[in-house]
């Protein structure tokens, strides 16, 4: 399989230089090995049995070959989590070690790694590491405050936004027909239940309604319900539903898995946002994931019909092409090591899907619009978070599925999602 390049890569090669010891992470099948590898320079496979039995047999065996020193699977053989912390409190060189893993195993007890081993999340591939349109406005540049002129147009329509979401971001599925593209990701929802579960000491007594609970979930995407409206919505009719904590335990597993990906509220200081809710808003890691739990592929998404009405009738393209536009935004604004949440009143009265942050605390605000023409009721919120914000508010953007990117006469950007980049 060819090599995609990532966002991340660059990311990640300035942080090997820089760090002893770093842990990549995020749900399987991001491409953690991979983009790993082509910078190691001595690779250990931990799922290999070979090599496992290798590491519990005398671990530093596998560390003195040329670094940097790739562990994958790290959990596989979780001494060598320990072993490495120690290299780093020895003195390790910069750029020694890469770890990558899904989650760490429970009842399995590790050391933290604070101070030692840095982590980087490794998210799923974005609209331009795809190869969907070409990016003409930089969020690294809107964030810069340069207000930088925006242009650019793009061919992708909307049905492109739909088998993108379908297509899934994960890289082994590129390409795929989407008979295969379902059967693996079928499988892929399997092996959470199945497997997942169990390693993080969790055996599931009812896999059907945990399974439901994800599809409810996912029905839920760009949304902030109430847990206990996914609850609701994935035991109608069931007389025994399981208990609050016990689904309390499924999200907690799942986020360690990377699986679900919320989007946490902005939080600040500023007296202007003293009602701001709390809640994080529902994604899962991959749209493609939401829409294939839904059983929802490219037609049924731009019918606006949904295979589970029983837990939700809101048409799930626009709420799965914002989970794709945050997915995107998500990378962008990692690599300029910024943050991504969301804002919310507590009454509802205003709303801004993404707040993507500066560690000075200036923004960019986004909003996500699944439109062609962008209208004076779609920038209202973000008229309202400039009067609130002033000078903090570098830039404004509505990410549309337009096909032109311009500013408006009010100074508010409007960015086509395939013409978004980092």
């Amino acid at each position: 399989m060819r090599y995609l390049p990532r966002v991340v890569d660059r990311e990640l090669q300035g942080l090997t230089g820089e760090l002893p010891a770093l842990l990549i992470e995020g749900a399987k099948g991001v491409g953690k090995t991979e983009t790993a590898r082509r910078l190691a320079r001595s690779v250990y496979m931990l799922d290999d049995p070979a090599v496992q039995a290798i590491a519990h047999a005398d671990h530093t065996v596998l560390l003195q070959d040329a670094r940097p020193v790739l562990i994958d699977e790290w959990e596989r053989v979780p001494e060598m989590w320990d072993f490495v912390r120690r290299a780093v409190d020895a003195g390790a060189e910069l750029g020694s070690y890469l770890l990558t893993g899904s989650a760490s195993v429970e009842g399995v007890a590790t050391h933290s790694g604070a101070g030692r081993i840095a982590s980087l999340r490794m998210r799923p591939m974005t609209l331009s590491e795809r190869g969907v349109g070409s990016p003409t406005v930089s969020l690294s540049e809107l964030l810069d405050g340069v207000r930088p002129k925006v242009t650019g147009r793009t061919t992708v329509t909307l049905g492109d936004y739909a088998d993108a979401i379908v297509d899934s971001g994960f890289p082994g599925l590129h390409g795929l027909l989407p008979h295969a593209r379902r059967r693996q990701l079928d499988g892929y929802i399997d092996r959470i239940v199945t497997k997942d579960f169990p390693e993080q000491g969790q055996r599931v007594r009812r896999p059907a309604t945990l399974r439901r609970w994800m599809t409810a979930y996912a029905a839920a995407s760009s949304t902030a319900a109430k847990y206990e409206v996914i609850l609701d919505g994935s035991t109608a009719g069931d007389a025994d539903k399981p208990a609050r904590s016990t689904t309390l335990v499924w999200r907690d597993v799942l986020e360690r898995l990377g699986i679900l990906d919320p989007v946490p509220a902005w939080s600040t200081t500023r007296s202007e946002f003293s009602r701001l809710t709390e809640a994080p808003k529902h994604q899962l890691a991959d749209p493609a994931l939401a829409a294939r739990l839904l059983h929802l592929g490219r037609d049924a998404l731009l019918r606006g019909r949904t295979a589970e009405p029983r837990i939700t009738h809101a048409p799930m393209l626009g709420l799965l092409f914002e989970s794709l536009v945050t997915l995107d935004t998500r990378v962008y604004a990692q690599a300029v090591d910024a943050t991504v949440s969301h804002l919310r009143t507590k009454g509802g009265e205003h709303e801004v899907d993404l707040i993507v942050e500066n560690d000075d605390r200036s923004v960019v605000a986004v909003e996500v619009k699944l439109t062609q023409n962008v209208v004076d009721r779609d920038v209202r919120h973000l008229r309202w978070l400039r009067n609130q914000l002033g000078d903090a508010l570098l830039d404004a953007v509505v990410v549309s599925t337009g096909t032109r990117a311009y500013r408006r006469a009010d100074g508010i950007a409007v960015v086509p999602a395939a013409l978004l980049g980092p």
